[in-house]
Order: structure tokens, then C-alpha cells, then sequence
């Protein structure tokens, strides 16, 4: 297991032990990893959203979080900053250990399918742009549906996730993947909003028929 992954584990679980003992908030959890890697803190933050089941008002404040974290990279920023509201979103031991298990699998999954390649995709300047566009793009496609979307916190999330491998393997081809989730979350979102214009204007219809107009 890599160091990056080791460090992952490791702090989740010691968030976890913080937890158990006092009301552990994720700002407070996140300011003792002293200026991590963006892609370790949304690697931390998108977990919980790696699920079908919209989260409402969370969703979308997860997107606008993602959002944050973009632009500050975009913007070379060394030390990212969270949004006052995810700052204060309390988390407890079960949540933690929960993270926890979930990075096992993931750790997992990419030690079997990961290896440095297409280090243009990662490397530099150009890699913090990409890394920076796909997580604005994501946060963005996340806050979008307000929360009421089957999938539209999972999708984008799988999105960041992937960006978050491809940081911690040095993979190009997981930012590969990743974009290939943004376009499939643009894709489902187009059709749901088509479909809900389809819908509204078949129920105006059948209204203005009913009434005579």
C-alpha cells in the first residue's frame, strides 16, 4: 500500500478515534492535516456522496465546495479553503469509520487497475488545470439538480474520485476516466431536463385543452 493511501487510512481512522471522544467537526478534522493536497481533502469530502441517493441541500453544498476547491487550484492556491457551511457539517465516529471502510475498497480496486502513465495529464501546471477544470466542472454538474436527482451526487463524485486517483498513482489515464464521467453526468442531467421540458409541455397542453384555451 502506497504512503498516500497509508496517510488516507490513518486519518480517517484517527478522525474516527477524535470523534468518539468529543463532536468532531470536518473543519477541525481537516485543519490538522496541515496543508494537504487538494486531492486528499476532496478524496475525504466526496466519499460520502459516492451514493445514488440525493442528499438535498447537502448535495448542493458539496458541489459549490468542489467548485471552491477548483478554482482555488486553478488559481495555484498551496493551501485550500472550505466553505464556512461544509466547515461546520459535524461528523461522528460512525461516519468516520464508514469513510474509513469505503477508502479500504477503493484502495483496493485501484492497486489492481492503476500505474503511472500519461504523466502529461498529472504532471505540473497542466495537471493542476485539468485537476482544477474537472473538479470545478463536477462541483458544478453536483449543485446543479439541487440535490433532488437520483445520481447527481454520485456521478460528478465518481468524477472527482478518479481525479483523486489519478493525483495519487500519478495516472493519466484516471483522469481519463474521469472526464468520461463528467460527460456522462452532462448527459443524464440533458436528458432529465429534456424529458422534464417534454413533460411540462404535454401537462400545458392536456391543462389548455381541459379548460377550452
Amino acid at each position: 500500500m502506497s504512503n498516500q493511501y497509508e496517510q488516507l487510512l490513518s486519518t480517517l481512522n484517527g478522525f474516527a478515534e477524535k470523534a468518539s471522544k468529543k463532536t468532531l467537526t470536518l473543519g477541525q478534522a481537516l485543519d490538522s492535516l496541515h496543508h494537504a493536497a487538494y486531492a486528499l481533502i476532496s478524496l475525504i469530502i466526496v466519499l460520502p456522496f459516492i451514493q445514488p441517493i440525493p442528499l438535498g441541500p447537502l448535495t448542493v453544498l458539496g458541489g459549490i465546495t468542489f467548485i471552491t476547491l477548483g478554482w482555488q487550484l486553478w488559481r495555484g492556491n498551496h493551501a485550500p479553503v472550505l466553505p464556512a457551511k461544509i466547515r461546520a457539517v459535524e461528523m461522528s465516529e460512525k461516519t468516520w469509520l464508514m469513510l474509513a471502510k469505503v477508502s479500504v475498497t477503493v484502495v483496493n480496486v485501484c492497486q489492481k487497475i492503476t500505474r503511472p502513465r500519461l504523466g502529461i495529464l498529472v504532471d505540473g501546471v497542466r495537471g493542476e488545470k485539468i485537476g482544477a477544470a474537472i473538479l470545478m466542472l463536477a462541483g458544478l454538474l453536483m449543485a446543479v439538480p439541487f440535490g433532488v436527482l437520483p445520481g447527481s451526487n454520485m456521478l460528478p463524485g465518481l468524477a472527482i474520485l478518479f481525479y483523486c486517483i489519478a493525483q495519487f498513482e500519478e495516472d493519466g489515464l484516471m483522469i481519463i476516466i474521469a472526464i468520461i464521467w463528467l460527460i456522462i453526468t452532462m448527459v443524464y442531467i440533458g436528458l432529465f431536463l429534456y424529458a422534464s421540458w417534454h413533460v411540462i409541455g404535454e401537462t400545458w397542453q392536456y391543462l389548455a385543452h381541459w379548460l377550452g384555451m
